[in-house]
């Protein structure tokens, strides 16, 4: 190894001497291809279960990570070292793209309606909303007497983000009686969130904030009391207090210690606001504790003990409850309810019975009518039954669209709000009156630079699996395009937790679309795209379909002339990202390209590490390499970092966040680190960390926007083989 090979600062990676042979005419001399950081060795032997592993990038998980998510400068120096060189290297890589990323990101931002603003929600006198000015990065939340009159300005999200690398708010409420506003914010992008309170009669915000927390919170009904997650030291949610709204830390009360590090924990009102529920649970098992809202103060009760593999939530109808669970069999859940006084299983009475393919996914209560939202073959509809027990259907036309319910602040109302769209057509938001069964259309969603849905056409298509499944792929591409295998492809997925895709409109996807490119959403298992049965076939020791499905996803697609391996590119995030890192390793043949943005992809050390936030509760997901043999060999056998070996790797972009609590940034920076050195295609391997972000990148709408237009960039870089030109 010589001294050029060696060097790992950011000033290395910029170098470039072109080399003259004499006799050679050299006029036009090509510039040298600049130099890579190589990340030192440290090997570390980790012995567990009687298996060895030898890692040699440990070193780049800082010993001080739980601090370094609160205030990222404490990094250790020679990890920011190397994550500047790399940063450096890839901005030197695609430095030829950056045109094309000034273009995208301003055919996005032109996408967007400036100044913006949300469907006015009702509750009481007030109606609530939130809009952006003209050129803001963050919104204005607001309100507005619902007769008319002047508007309150209750936060300013774009004042209090000056100065401020990064500024997110995660969740804001009016208090019930309409004195209070309530708002969590995160600095850093580490998701530990500072929940502030202002008084709307002054407009001063009270002292004393109420500090780490996970953003979630709630006022009691009688708007005396609020309610909220700590988040501890290692980022998980960990126990529910309570304060009065107007109080400080001095008067916190502890009235909720989960004892099961492997289990999430919130906090909330059922719809009838009757009571305040404490939810616990992870992947496999919930519990759910009451406390009557006539009495705040009380101890929680606990509705049903959590037994391993029973799973359940509630809401609260006029004078029962009712209750979505997956007991006695029901895979895609089903609704039963339960008498006000006595809720536990014991009581439960079937309601809407279980259908196997039917996954009921949400529900909301209101005085004379309860909706419920379902899925069926990877498409949503509404469904409202009236207080006598009469029941329809809400639905749309299309082959392929995504509709939700949005949640409001009334229960006795007849309107119930969704939101309609699909790859072509832009989000509506319509009021529908549950009993006249009337549709009001109160808002499209505007594209200020134009958008025709008429040039585009979207497709569901259907690939099969190695087992014969048919695995659905969503496909948008402007009409006339050649299926031939000449138009680019973008295969996006993501395959984990039982979240489900949507053929959903994008105002970012159109700037690949409209330079001829396909772009096409694939639902592989473990998902819940065709039910909860989708999801458990793509989860622990069966998680190798989730990879095998989107492997004949693009088997299919090139089969069909939806692009080719040459110019085609895959894209996933999070656990999407473990998805791009199995399936490079798996498949690298099958694609000019890979995105994986924030990837798991060290899934052997992460689930070995308890320390880190999600390690414990998602044991039921991925399994626990700690305690179960047969666990650590199947995840052992497709982790992404673990499985690197040499052969021609495709072009690889990985992104993370420095304050990342859900996928830190060593994965990436490891998986890169391993990844690099072991390919023979002579591809570049590329890392983007922001160094003033978590897991969902920056904060700002325009900011985020850039980050996706480097992307996108990065797509066409790969297909037309940049870093050669």
């Amino acid at each position: 190894m010589n001294r050029r090979q060696m060097m790992t600062s950011a000033a290395a990676v910029l170098i470039s001497t072109p080399v003259f042979i004499p006799g050679i005419s050299m006029s036009a001399p090509k510039a040298a291809r600049p130099v890579p950081p190589v990340a030192k060795k440290e090997p570390k032997r980790i012995e567990q279960l009687g298996r060895v592993r030898t890692d040699d990038y440990a070193w780049m998980k800082d010993d001080n990570w739980q601090k370094v998510l609160r205030d990222p400068s404490l990094i250790k120096p020679d990890v920011k070292e190397h994550l500047t060189a790399e940063n450096a290297y890839t901005k030197a890589m695609l430095a030829s793209t950056e045109p094309l990323q000034t273009a995208m990101f301003e055919e996005m931002k032109g996408r967007i309606k400036q100044d913006d603003a949300s469907v006015p929600a009702p509750d009481g006198p007030w109606e609530y909303y939130t809009r952006f000015e003209t050129g803001a990065q963050h919104p204005i939340h607001a309100r507005k007497p619902k007769g008319g009159g002047a508007e309150q300005i209750l936060l300013n999200e774009e004042t209090e983000s000056k100065g401020k690398a990064f500024y997110q708010v995660g969740a804001a409420s009016h208090s019930p009686d309409h004195e209070l506003y309530a708002f969590a914010v995160d600095e850093q992008g580490s998701e530990v969130y500072r929940i502030h309170l202002k008084d709307l009669a002054t407009g001063a915000v009270l002292e004393s904030p109420v500090e780490s927390t996970t953003g979630d919170f709630c006022f009691s009904p009688d708007s005396q009391w609020l309610f909220w997650t700590f988040r501890d030291d290692n980022g998980r949610p960990a126990r529910i207090h309570r304060r009065p709204a107007r109080g400080g830390a001095k008067d916190d009360v502890l009235i909720y210690d989960e004892p099961d590090d492997g289990f999430f924990i919130g906090v909330g009102t059922v719809s009838s606001e009757k009571f305040i529920v404490i939810s616990c649970g992870n992947q496999e098992t919930s519990e759910n504790l009451l406390i009557p809202a006539s009495d705040p103060t009380a101890k929680p009760v606990v509705v049903e003990p959590r037994k391993v593999g029973l799973r359940y939530e509630l809401d609260h109808w006029n004078d029962h409850f009712v209750i979505r669970t997956n007991a006695d069999g029901a895979v895609d859940w089903k609704l039963v309810t339960a008498p006000e006084a006595s809720p536990g299983k014991a009581h439960w009475k079937d309601w809407v019975v279980h259908k196997p393919g039917r996954l009921i996914v949400g529900m909301t209560a209101f005085k004379n009518h309860f909706a419920r939202l379902e899925k069926v073959d990877a498409v949503n509809r509404i469904v409202v039954t009236a207080k006598g027990g009469d029941e329809h259907v809400v639905d749309f036309d299309e082959a392929a669209y995504a509709l939700s319910l949005e949640g409001g602040y009334e229960y006795d109302t007849t309107t119930v709000r969704f939101v309609y769209n699909s790859m072509t057509t832009p989000r509506q938001w319509f009021d529908y009156d549950m009993a006249s069964r009337q549709r009001t259309l109160r808002k499209t969603q505007e594209i200020p630079s134009g958008h025709d849905p008429a040039q585009y056409e979207t497709r569901r298509l259907n690939a099969k699996a190695s087992d014969g499944t048919d695995v659905p792929i969503f496909v948008l591409m402007k009409k006339g395009t050649k299926l031939d295998g000449s138009a680019p492809l973008l295969l996006y997925g993501y395959g984990s937790y039982g979240i489900s895709m949507e053929a959903s409109f994008s105002i970012r996807n159109f700037s690949l679309v409209d330079r001829g490119w396909i772009w096409a959403t694939a639902c592989p298992r473990g998902g819940s795209e065709k039910g909860w049965s989708w999801f458990l076939d793509g989860k622990k020791f069966k998680k190798k379909n989730t990879f095998s499905d989107f492997i004949a996803c693009a088997e299919h697609l090139h089969a069909a002339g939806y692009g080719k391996p040459a110019n085609s590119v895959a894209y996933g995030g999070s656990a999407g990202g473990l998805l791009m890192g199995a399936i490079t390793n798996m498949r690298p043949d099958l694609f000019a390209g890979i995105i994986a943005a924030v990837p798991f992809v060290d899934v052997v050390n992460t689930m070995s590490d308890t320390t880190l936030p999600l390690t414990p509760p998602e044991w039921p997901e991925w399994g626990n390499p700690l305690e179960d043999k047969a666990a650590y060999d199947y995840i052992a056998s497709y982790s992404p970092y673990d499985n690197v070996s040499a052969k021609p790797y495709p072009a690889v972009l990985a992104t993370g966040g420095l304050s990342d609590p859900r996928v830190t940034y060593w994965e990436p920076e490891k998986w890169v680190a391993k990844l690099r050195p072991a390919t023979t295609s002579g591809k570049p391997v590329l890392l983007k960390i922001n160094m003033d972000a978590g897991h969902g990148g920056a904060s700002g709408r325009f900011d985020f926007l850039k980050e996706i237009a480097l992307d996108y960039a990065f797509a066409v870089w790969a297909v037309e083989k940049g870093w050669e030109a």
